[in-house]
C-alpha cells in the first residue's frame, strides 16, 4: 500500500516549467537506468538541447491547454508534474512523473486524475507509455488499452539504401495537408502544434497523386511519420534514414505498422521491444509513427 501524501495538486504556472524539466529528467533517468536492459549502454542524461525543447514544449502545451497541465507540491517544493491537451476531441498526455524518493506516496494518481479530467469529453486518449509495469497498470485502470511497442537500432547500412524521389522539405504552408493526413490516420489534426514542431525540427513531405504524408526529424533520426498509404509512409522513413546519422533508431512501432519494421530490417537495424503505446476509443493509428510527446 502507499503512504498518505501531503501534496497538493495545483494548476501549472509559467514559472513551473524550468523546475518541471529538471524534475522529469530526473525522474526520467532513474526510470531508464531501472528498465534498460544489461546488454545496452547506460543511458545518459537529458542533454542540454533537449531540455530546451522539453521547456519549449511544455510552455506551448500549458498556453493553448493550461487546463490540461499540473504540478504535485509538498512542503520540499516540486513532486510531480504533467502536461496533457486535447486536439479535435483526442486528449493526449505529454509528459507524466514523480520524483524519485517521493514516489510510493500516492501523488501520482490524483496528479495523472487531474490531466485526465481535462479530456473528459474527448473521444480518444493516447499515451506514450515506458515499459514501467507500475505504469501500465496506472493506464490500464484508466481504461486504456496497451499495444506493445517495438523500436530498431543499429548501425545502417547504407549500402541498403533505395534512391529515393518525390520527397521535399515541407514549411508550415502544409498544415492543412498535414492536418487530413492526421485525421486519416489517427481521427484528428494537430493544428497549433505544427508551428512549435516546424521550428524544432526538420520537415520532410511526400504529395504526389497517388499518395501524400509527412515526417519531422530531429539530428538523431525520425521524430514521427505519418501518411494516407504504407507506400509514402515507406519512402518517407527511408528518406528519413538517408538524411539521418550512422547509428539509425526508428522508434515507437506498433503490429500495426509493420511497414517501418520492414525499413529498418532491410537497413540491418536490430529489432528490440520498449514501452505501450496507450489508446482508448482508437486503434493504433496506421501508417504512423508517433512521437512520445505530441502523440
Amino acid at each position: 500500500m502507499s503512504e498518505p501524501t501531503d501534496a497538493v495538486i495545483r494548476p501549472m504556472r509559467p514559472d513551473d516549467v524550468a523546475l518541471a524539466e529538471r524534475l522529469t529528467a530526473e525522474g526520467f533517468h532513474e526510470l531508464e537506468l531501472r528498465m534498460a536492459p544489461r546488454w545496452r549502454p547506460d543511458p545518459e542524461p537529458r542533454p542540454v538541447e533537449r531540455a530546451a525543447a522539453w521547456i519549449a514544449r511544455t510552455r506551448h502545451f500549458l498556453a493553448t491547454d493550461p487546463e490540461g497541465c499540473w504540478v504535485a507540491e509538498d512542503a520540499s517544493g516540486m513532486v510531480g508534474v504533467v502536461a496533457s491537451y486535447n486536439r479535435e476531441k483526442c486528449w493526449a498526455l505529454a509528459t507524466y512523473a514523480v520524483r524519485p524518493g517521493s514516489q510510493g506516496r500516492g501523488i501520482g494518481k490524483p496528479l495523472l486524475a487531474a490531466a485526465l479530467h481535462h479530456g473528459r469529453g474527448s473521444l480518444r486518449g493516447m499515451v506514450a507509455a515506458s515499459s514501467d509495469p507500475k505504469a501500465a497498470r496506472i493506464y490500464r485502470q484508466a481504461g486504456f488499452s496497451l499495444h506493445p511497442q517495438m523500436f530498431l537500432a543499429g548501425t545502417l547500412d547504407r549500402s541498403a539504401l533505395p534512391v529515393v524521389e518525390k520527397v521535399r522539405e515541407g514549411s508550415l504552408a502544409d498544415v492543412e495537408l498535414m492536418d487530413s493526413i492526421d485525421r486519416r490516420t489517427r481521427g484528428s489534426a494537430r493544428g497549433v502544434d505544427h508551428e512549435l514542431m516546424a521550428g524544432l525540427w526538420r520537415l520532410l513531405v511526400s504529395d504526389t497523386s497517388t499518395g501524400s504524408g509527412y515526417a519531422y526529424l530531429d539530428g538523431h533520426g525520425v521524430r514521427l511519420c505519418a501518411a494516407s498509404n504504407r507506400r509514402t509512409a515507406t519512402r518517407l522513413l527511408w528518406a528519413a534514414l538517408a538524411d539521418g546519422p550512422e547509428q539509425a533508431t526508428i522508434g515507437h512501432v506498433t503490429a500495426a505498422n509493420e511497414w517501418a519494421i520492414d525499413v529498418g530490417m532491410a537497413g540491418r537495424l536490430a529489432l528490440h521491444q520498449q514501452g505501450y503505446l496507450a489508446l482508448r476509443g482508437m486503434r493504433p493509428p496506421t501508417p504512423y509513427l508517433h512521437d512520445g510527446a505530441f502523440l
